[in-house]
């Protein structure tokens, strides 16, 4: 029998820690997600990212404290909680000398799928995931992004309530990650709850609600909106005739926080008062250099991240 499927929360940690002897991956880390929502734990390499998804999915135990996924504890109801969750590791296991219905079978008898059911499921995955006409395809033949859709269909033939996702897109081209991530959206339409890791913070604000984590430490946790709302400085972006001499001037400016290159344009960060900027606009003029364009900007969540670890 499974549990309440009903829980208003599906994933619940308090203070989880895990030490490497001396080394600290994750410190008194306390989340809640709720049932069918996409939560996204954001950080570069080494934040704790996936110590954390291998603790959730009790394949390893914490140091110290604890956690409950789809109403059961990591610590002593492991093996039954596994029957309701599905985990997609970074190296998630796709045997490539097998087509993608071979794999997909062979998940559907490690699962103990029915043959009956089998079918029809693994028919609605493969149109889910655009894979019918490639079905018939190795494995080791398929491109970075139809292998990660792969592992995805894969993962989802038991039925998961909650889907685990190491940093599915890593590596992967930005078109197959627009993709798979609008197949992601569909899932929580079947109220699937999904729980990814990803180190980019674009991506991230695709998702329901962001734990930004550094060091093993939640800075943050809220929407993506609401992460950019507790930016506590102006944003401006600009273009000038020559933006790396232009950033070098802001940068020796009190009123300036920071200035950096982002592509074609300069971020510059500045206080609540907005009447500076006409200053350093004039400052940049009388540096000699044409100002093309200037305007207030919203902090992208990677601006928001950037800000917290310097702080």
């Amino acid at each position: 029998m499974g549990r309440n499927t009903e829980l208003e929360y599906t994933i619940e940690t308090h203070n989880l820690t895990k030490k490497f002897n001396e080394v600290t991956a994750i410190s008194s880390l306390t989340i809640s997600v709720k049932k069918g929502e996409i939560f996204a734990l954001v950080g570069p390499d080494g934040a704790g990212k996936t110590t954390t998804m291998r603790i959730l999915t009790a394949i390893m135990d914490p140091t110290e404290g604890n956690a409950k996924v789809a109403g059961f504890d990591i610590k002593t109801e492991g093996e039954r909680l596994r029957e309701h969750i599905a985990y997609m590791s970074q190296r998630f296991g796709l045997y490539e000398d097998l087509t993608v219905e071979e794999n997909m079978l062979f998940y559907a008898d490690l699962y103990d799928i029915s043959k009956k059911e089998r079918t029809a499921l693994m028919e609605k995955l493969l149109s889910f995931s655009q894979m019918t006409t490639f079905k018939k395809r190795l494995a080791g033949n398929l491109s970075g992004g139809m292998k990660q859709k792969l592992g995805l269909a894969c993962a989802l033939i038991h039925k998961p309530e909650v889907l685990f996702l190491d940093e599915p897109t890593n590596g992967v081209d930005p078109i197959s990650r627009r993709e798979f991530w609008g197949i992601l959206y569909e899932l929580l339409r079947e109220r699937v709850t999904i729980f990814i890791s990803t180190a980019y913070l674009d991506e991230a604000e695709r998702a329901s609600r962001v734990g930004l984590i550094h060091k093993g430490k939640i800075l943050l946790c809220d929407t993506p909106e609401g992460i950019q709302k507790q930016f506590p400085y102006i944003l401006m972006a600009l273009k000038s005739s020559d933006n790396r001499k232009t950033r070098d001037l802001l940068n020796k400016e009190s009123l300036v926080i920071s200035c950096k290159v982002f592509g074609e344009y300069l971020h510059v960060l500045l206080e609540k008062d907005f009447s500076q900027w006409d200053i350093l606009l004039n400052i940049i003029r009388q540096g000699g250099f044409e100002i093309y364009e200037h305007r207030m900007i919203k902090p992208s969540l990677e601006d928001c991240f950037i800000n917290l670890i310097g702080e």
